[in-house]
């Protein structure tokens, strides 16, 4: 081992100490640093993918759409499921509607499915909390766990359905009675976004509900795992005419992905501070100890020690405090993420926030998911940034002259 970093290491581990002090200040401040950039990082993360997977699943991965109504789309319908990549194809239309349980409206956003067309398309059945796919008929409906509390109505009780098509009728001297349906099941996706105000009927009652007859508002489609998206859209869009054409999930959603892409770049931004912060402590520390050490460097340089050597042994101080707290920091991190739901329903429970909450981050509980690229990029800047730290306090000490070093030895 070079002579420069034995005495490097001796300053951060003196002899009978566990660590110097204001070295383990600063390997604390970049653990904090690291700890907090992997927690936000991976819960944003999560919080995208969750929303990501919430989108696919509930209006699949393309649609196939219009400015009117979708007429004659069973030729459509095969020739999509011929396309390479192209798991199922299932039509929808969806709209507004009033819902009323007694003396309590609600108005949620309604869809109707065909859920026996392809049915892993839009996977009702994945997300029920009570009742069976099977009962979804033209005289039930299944309501989202947000409508049902709201409404507060359970398996069983029938419901009142006032949809725009009555007051179309109205204007022709026509009197349209609501349809009344009894609630078949409840269904949670995981995303309040729909499950806080959604009700999901058959294609067929969607039809008479909105007067489209035999017409649909859009085609869903599933693609395979690992199927192009892209490629996938191009070969739909040679398929359809008349105004009509494959939007994918990621078209159709752009400006939420857009705020949830420029949030996450802001939360790493801010977080980016504690990191610069601890480096700051780090340039601390080793100033210090180059004020300290002054004569033992003064000593080093009259014996023969070069200028870079020295600057040497203050640089890998900077980086070896960089590692430990890199280190450190995805512990602790990794740490907090597996208890994470834990600490949030402790937290929740003594401010009795949960409503405010799930109402502010669409989640019940905390989603994680650890990117590669993320973390890589966390350690490759901690590590970088802490390095950098030790150029001053190095460049100081390598400009020490002997003899000023020494002068009142």
């Amino acid at each position: 081992m070079p002579w420069f970093l034995y005495i490097a290491l001796k300053q951060l581990f003196p002899t009978g100490k566990w660590v110097s002090f204001f070295a383990l200040m600063s390997i604390l401040g970049i653990a904090l640093g690291v700890g907090v950039l992997m927690v936000v990082q991976t819960v944003m993360n999560g919080f995208g993918e969750e929303i990501r997977k919430g989108i696919r699943e509930s209006g699949g991965d393309l649609r196939i759409e219009g400015a009117r109504i979708l007429y004659d789309y069973y030729d459509l319908m095969d020739a999509a499921r011929e396309v390479e990549g192209v798991a199922g194809v299932a039509p929808y239309a969806q709209g507004m509607v009033m819902v009323q349980y007694r003396n309590r409206p609600l108005f949620p956003t309604i869809r109707g499915f065909d859920t026996w067309e392809d049915p892993h398309v839009v996977p009702i059945d994945e997300f029920l909390l009570s009742g069976e796919k099977d009962a979804l008929t033209d005289d039930t409906i299944f309501l989202s766990t947000g409508a049902a509390v709201s409404l507060g109505v359970v398996v069983g009780d029938t419901v009142s359905v006032y949809t725009p098509l009555m007051l179309e009728r109205m204007r022709n001297n026509e009197i349209l009675l609501p349809r009344d349906l009894e609630v078949a099941g409840v269904f949670q996706t995981g995303w309040n976004q729909i499950d806080s105000s959604t009700v999901v009927v058959s294609l067929r009652l969607m039809q008479e509900l909105y007067g489209l007859e035999e017409g649909v508002h859009g085609l869903a489609v599933k693609i395979n795992e690992g199927a192009s998206l892209s490629g996938v859209q191009d070969a739909l869009n040679a398929l359809t005419s008349n105004g009509f054409r494959a939007y994918t999930w990621l078209e159709s959603n752009r400006d939420f992905l857009f705020i949830l892409s420029l949030e996450k770049g802001v939360m790493f931004f801010v977080m980016l501070f504690i990191l610069l912060v601890a480096c700051f402590s780090i340039v601390v520390t080793l100033m210090m100890s180059v004020m300290r050490k002054t004569r033992e460097i003064g000593l080093m340089v009259a014996m023969g020690a070069r200028p870079r050597d020295v600057a040497l042994g203050y640089i890998f101080q900077s980086m070896l405090m960089g590692v430990v707290g890199t280190v450190v920091g995805f512990l602790g991190g990794w740490f907090f993420l597996i208890y994470r739901n834990e600490i949030k329903n402790f937290l929740v429970f003594v401010t009795q926030s949960e409503a405010a909450f799930v109402n502010a981050y669409q989640f019940a509980d905390l989603p994680a998911h650890y990117d590669t690229g993320s973390l890589l990029a966390i350690a490759v800047f901690a590590l970088f940034m802490s390095t950098c730290a030790g150029l001053f306090p190095a460049l100081r000490a390598a400009r020490l002259k002997p003899a000023e070093a020494l002068r009142y030895e």
